[in-house]
């Protein structure tokens, strides 16, 4: 089972909830929704867990390494995010609605107070913070280890994340099918599958042209600045995209994404400092898809929305998945917290949520390392452009 990759296993957990939904007993899809209760409370305890591991240690690192460099990396990478969550509420408010219609999805469906099956019994896990206290705590301890420079208070952060990373690779993701699973079999129980999976196809095709679009938008910026063919940069970074769709970790793909940035004429100090710092803090892909996704699960349920609480949405996905995108499926489980408080997303609608993300994830972190490059070029052409004045 270990060899099968996490897409594969979450399309058979889909099609096995749909057959248990419409071929077993009530008592069976109970038993699943019993699981789900149990399984949804832990991931309401773990989220502010996850936020205080991926973000203290993200900004301790960062402000490391202060200076001018960080900077401009820094915030090309954040204003990149910024126009892709943009990109992406345009696109999907004025396309998502032609095949999401209000009277064709019954009111909040996927809601398990109004129409799903409860569990037996159920295990309150209390978070031992809110998400908002988990952030400001976050952003605190952060910032004060990287000003403090204590190295004891680092390696506590350094080795609490790879607690946290250990308990999504080895427990939540694991048994996020089977969370899938009760969630899928207990909708077709209801009734709502067909629904949902009309959806979700025309979801993740759109999504898909969105990274393709975003990525080449963000080369001819890029080049145009730089002054670099476009077209060669692109087919330059192919390996790297593709790479990424293997390893569905921006971490995984730096090695490969270093010989990207090298063949398209980056000096060597700068792109072993962008590319490493951008696979952590540049989220233009999984912005997009998490933006769409958060859309068409409000659309689906009927649940109105607005432009500012998107945008802030998508300016506290730019910060809350810092260092996420290291860990196969970490940017969805780090918004997890922001969906609940931003969105007011229920437990049925974030198990939609990570169903819809991880589906496309692959595809989201090529589209992050993709973009990691096209700022390691205008990173380069403007350190390279400011030594040369000074020499002058």
């Amino acid at each position: 089972m270990k060899k099968i990759g996490l897409i594969p296993k979450l399309i058979a957990a889909i099609i096995l909830g749909i057959l248990i939904g419409a071929f077993t007993p009530e008592f069976i899809v109970k038993v699943l929704a019993t699981f789900n209760s149990i399984f949804g409370n832990f991931l309401g305890f773990i989220i502010p867990l996850i936020i205080l591991g991926f973000i203290v240690s993200g900004i301790a690192d960062l402000g490391g390494n202060a200076g001018k460099l960080l900077g401009v990396t820094t915030a090309f990478a954040y204003v990149s995010t910024l126009i892709a969550g943009l990109f992406a509420y345009i696109v999907a408010t004025n396309i998502f609605p032609k095949f999401i219609k209000a009277t064709s999805v019954v009111g909040d469906a996927v809601n398990p107070e109004e129409k799903l099956l409860k569990g037996f019994f159920t295990i309150e896990m209390d978070p031992i913070m809110t998400v908002m206290s988990a952030l400001v705590f976050a952003f605190l301890l952060g910032l004060g280890i990287a000003a403090t420079k204590s190295e004891s208070l680092h390696k506590i952060s350094v080795e609490f994340q790879r607690i946290v990373e250990k308990t999504i690779s080895n427990v939540i993701i694991p048994l996020l099918p089977f969370h899938i699973m009760g969630i899928f079999a207990n909708m077709t129980h209801a009734g709502e599958v067909g629904k949902i999976l009309q959806v979700f196809w025309k979801v993740f095709l759109i999504v898909l042209v969105m990274h393709l679009l975003i990525i080449v938008l963000q080369f001819t910026i890029a080049g145009t600045i730089s002054k670099k063919n476009i077209f060669q940069m692109l087919k330059n970074q192919v390996s790297g995209y593709l790479t990424a769709i293997g390893t569905q970790s921006s971490a995984a793909t730096i090695p490969v994404n270093l010989r990207c940035a090298e063949k398209n004429g980056v000096s060597k100090g700068i792109r072993e400092f962008v590319v490493p710092l951008c696979a952590t803090i540049h989220l233009s892909g999984s912005t997009i898809t998490l933006t769409s996704c958060a859309i068409a699960v409000m659309m689906i349920n009927n649940i109105s929305f607005t432009l500012p609480q998107m945008m802030g949405f998508i300016a506290m996905l730019g910060i809350t998945m810092v260092a996420a995108p290291g860990v196969p499926g970490g940017a969805v489980m780090a918004a997890l917290g922001i969906l609940k408080t931003n969105l007011n997303f229920t437990e049925a609608q974030l198990a939609l949520m990570i169903a819809l993300y991880i589906t496309q994830d692959s595809f989201g972190t090529a589209c992050n390392v993709s973009g990691d490059n096209a700022i390691a070029v205008l990173v380069d052409h403007i350190y390279h452009k400011d030594k040369k004045e000074k020499t002058l």
